[in-house]
């Protein structure tokens, strides 16, 4: 769709190179900086779909951005600025290699782990006699490692450790701040009557070796979100839980017989369902952050972020 974002080929000023991930395109300079644009590219089961969603962009980078201001007193991260809707300039740190998941309810791959008669997840068992979409007692952090192509696969703590992918010291930070940070989002979801069922975060170290939360926060796509108000309702009458993520995007796949697998083709998205995705996630961010959405002017879309990108450099 002309007024989306699917891929970007600048030249910036000091840039040094350029890497296209999933979502975020990210423009490395000279001076310890990137740039990162948030496209409208969306992604599901660790596979690029074809279309791009309007709005995606923005509504991830501003829900990023908010997010992350709300939580600097926890854990330092990248973020310097936002010269655009959909783009982030910060420091550059070198990642660690592995994402921190935590879930606190029954949900998404870990029911799918759990329905398919697994008793672990991450080396942690697995309570007894729950079904879909039940709380956990506890959160779970269920790690995976990074892939740079196909799937992320969950890795246990201990495995992460003996193969010091990283430092027992480190790792005890990254599970401290990943637990600081799911409370402070399950707090702020609450006051705005969501639930934050699940989410992922990413760590790095800055150049002076600071452990630096990187990447998005909060959003759509790191994170799964219901409704509270509905929610012991559809749990007592085993009633679907709707989501605010993701997920009935992956229903949407699944439903047409695509799970990301090997010759497997990916279903074609008419207009009517990306319209339908581009107006949940602007309900996410409306409701989790209290905002009502400005739609920035979408014409020349990339013209537009060029040009507010260079009067920040």
């Amino acid at each position: 769709m002309k007024n989306t974002i699917l891929k970007t080929n600048f030249k910036f000023p000091g840039q040094e190179s350029v890497y296209h991930g999933k979502v975020r395109d990210v423009y490395y300079l000279n001076n310890d900086t990137l740039i990162v644009i948030v496209t409208d590219r969306i992604s599901a089961f660790d596979k690029i779909l074809p279309n791009g969603i309007p709005f995606k962009g923005q509504v991830l980078n501003q829900i990023a951005s908010k997010f992350l201001d709300n939580t600097s007193d926890i854990v330092q991260n990248w973020k310097i600025s936002t010269p655009d809707p959909m783009v982030t300039i910060g420091k550059k740190c070198e990642p660690f290699k592995i994402e921190m998941v935590i879930r606190g309810y029954l949900t998404g791959h870990a029911w799918r782990e759990y329905s398919a008669g697994k008793s672990n997840i991450c080396g942690i068992p697995f309570p007894k006699n729950m079904k879909e979409h039940d709380k956990f007692k506890t959160p779970l952090i269920t790690p995976t490692t990074k892939a740079s192509h196909g799937h992320d696969e969950d890795i246990s703590k201990e495995e992460i450790i003996k193969t010091n992918l990283v430092s027992k010291e480190d790792y005890e930070l990254l599970e401290k701040y990943t637990l600081e940070l799911f409370e402070r989002g399950t707090k702020i979801a609450k006051d705005m009557g969501l639930i934050l069922v699940d989410t992922k975060y990413e760590f790095g170290k800055d150049s002076d070796g600071n452990i630096t939360l990187i990447d998005e926060i909060h959003t759509p796509d790191s994170s799964r979100y219901f409704y509270l108000d509905k929610y012991q309702y559809n749990q007592d009458n085993n009633l679907p839980q709707k989501q605010l993520s993701k997920e009935f995007v992956r229903q949407w796949l699944i439903s047409r017989g695509f799970q990301g697998k090997d010759n497997q083709v990916v279903p074609e998205m008419d207009i009517d369902f990306i319209e339908s995705v581009s107006n949940r996630y602007i309900e996410l961010y409306e409701k989790i952050t209290g905002d009502k959405f400005k739609k920035t002017d979408i014409n020349n879309v990339n013209e537009r972020v060029e040009r507010n990108i260079l009067s920040h450099l």
